[in-house]
């Protein structure tokens, strides 16, 4: 019997996906369950609407991704902070405020997560923030961390 996935099964495949079980198996556990629905024509075509959607989905948040990279090049994000002799900040600067700099200053809203920081950032100075936009599509952030007067 043919099924298509309603949730990703172990050992059988992945959500959305068609495949052929035996007819017990798709009647007394996956149909019962909502884990499959049976591959009906209907069904095929809203599985197929649904990729198409997916598709288009994927293409438009990949071309935000892109554009948001493009925005980055040519910024650099000035953070003041408090610190001590010798150049040390009292504390460190976070990916969470160089994210609300980002909005402050340029109102990109980037989340914080995406920020990935190799060393904390204890001491004035430029900085290179690595930004991962998703769709393998990465960017760079200037972050300038300067006294506060």
């Amino acid at each position: 019997m043919k099924v298509i996935l309603q949730k990703d099964i172990r050992g059988k495949g992945k959500k959305g996906q068609m495949i052929e079980v035996a007819e017990g198996y798709a009647r007394n556990f996956l149909l019962p369950k909502g884990d499959a629905i049976p591959a009906t024509a209907d069904a095929m075509n809203t599985m197929r609407l649904q990729e198409k959607a997916k598709a288009k989905a994927d293409a438009e948040a990949k071309a935000a991704a892109q554009a948001i990279a493009e925005q980055l090049k040519g910024i650099q994000v000035k953070i003041p902070c408090k610190g001590g002799e010798g150049g040390k900040l009292f504390g460190s600067v976070t990916t969470k405020e160089i994210s609300s700099a980002l909005k402050e200053q340029f109102g990109l809203e980037l989340d914080s997560k995406k920020l990935v920081l190799p060393d904390a950032i204890k001491s004035f100075g430029s900085y290179q923030v690595k930004a991962k936009l998703g769709f393998e599509i990465s960017g760079l952030v200037n972050v300038l961390v300067c006294e506060a007067k």
